[in-house]
């Protein structure tokens, strides 16, 4: 009897992201009887939503998979695919993922919901380095000047958390793993959440609907983008909406660059409105050099890593795919099955 397969496909050419042979080991031993698990060795890509262009080997090994664990999946490779059932992608997002062909199937469809705790943590590590001005310290270390005087300006605005007003747009899993760090050290938090009726996370001291977000605006020190990628969020922060933030304030984009309107941002950036940005996320990845956010001194730029945790990541996506696998095979309910209509 032919098993069924399982193919692996994450060992990215990128170091941040790459399978490490512990994880591919321990799905290699978890595989059932009558199921066989090949793990792509060629690499991969791994950024944004996921893998735009497949390896030789995978589009080989797909062809009879009945189970793909990816980043995201290429079109080519979904088509080149006869028997597949299902589709796992390590990422969160999924807008790429959602091309016709595979949202016109019924191939099922779960994502990675894992990365709340590690984002969060590089939020509040971002924000808090701008409302304490730590990047007006960095300046004048490299220049080994010794001057009290910067932190006492307008521009500057050295703020406590307690004073602080936290707006998430997204109050999902990643959203409201912000709001409970924030809220834990004394800052007023709200967010926007699509179904209202599904309870409001700790942290969050309410929530509204995002059509109501021109009237939070102009009360937020902070604006945390936490939402995924869908028509209804895509370019939500506009110039109008950036100009309705009080002057100040800081913006941490964790979420797709796609939710922002660039150009705007830099200019809000270069007026003055706005404190500085923590982006992790662009419309276009990588980041071109001609960027202008690379030369602002107060905007911190990652590489799409705030949800990067060398060891923690693995762990958790380990155990969410072996659960969800075994959940496939009994027919039971699994996780964070990706709705085609919302987009998430």
């Amino acid at each position: 009897m032919t098993p069924r397969r399982l193919v692996v496909d994450l060992r990215s050419r990128t170091q941040a992201y790459r399978m490490p042979d512990a994880v591919a080991a321990t799905l290699v031993a978890a595989t059932p009887p009558g199921w066989h698990t090949h793990v792509v060795e060629a690499d991969t890509d791994s950024f944004g939503d996921g893998s735009q262009s497949p390896s030789e080997e995978a589009l080989r090994e797909i062809a009879d998979a009945e189970v793909y664990l990816g980043f995201g999946m290429p079109k080519p490779l979904f088509a080149a695919a006869r028997k597949l059932r299902w589709i796992h992608t390590g990422t969160a997002g999924v807008a790429s993922l959602l091309f016709p062909e595979l949202a016109a199937s019924d191939v099922l469809l779960t994502n990675s919901l894992i990365y709340g705790p590690t984002i969060a943590e590089h939020v509040l590590a971002g924000a808090m380095q701008l409302l304490r001005g730590f990047d007006v310290a960095g300046t004048l270390q490299r220049r080994r000047v010794w001057d009290p005087a910067p932190f006492a300006t307008d521009e500057t605005r050295l703020r406590e958390l307690c004073e602080c007003r936290v707006v998430v747009v997204g109050a999902g899993g990643i959203g409201a793993e912000v709001a409970w760090r924030f809220a834990a050290l004394g800052a007023t938090v709200v967010g926007s959440r699509r179904r209202l009726g599904a309870g409001t996370p700790p942290g969050f001291s309410r929530l509204f609907p995002l059509s109501a977000i021109d009237a939070e605006l102009p009360h937020a020190d902070v604006l945390v983008l936490a939402a995924p990628l869908t028509p209804e969020t895509r370019q939500v922060l506009t110039a109008a909406r950036l100009a309705l933030l009080p002057r100040g304030a800081v913006v941490c984009n964790v979420s797709r660059g796609a939710l922002v309107d660039e150009p705007a941002l830099v200019a809000a950036l270069g007026s003055g409105h706005l404190r500085g940005a923590v982006l992790d996320v662009f419309a276009q990845e990588p980041l071109v050099a001609e960027s202008p956010f690379w030369g602002m001194p107060q905007v911190l730029v990652t590489p799409h890593i705030a949800g990067v945790s060398m060891r923690k990541y693995w762990e958790r996506l380990t155990a969410l795919f072996l659960e969800n696998w075994a959940s496939y095979r009994a027919g039971t309910p699994m996780r964070h099955v990706v709705d085609r209509e919302t987009g998430y």
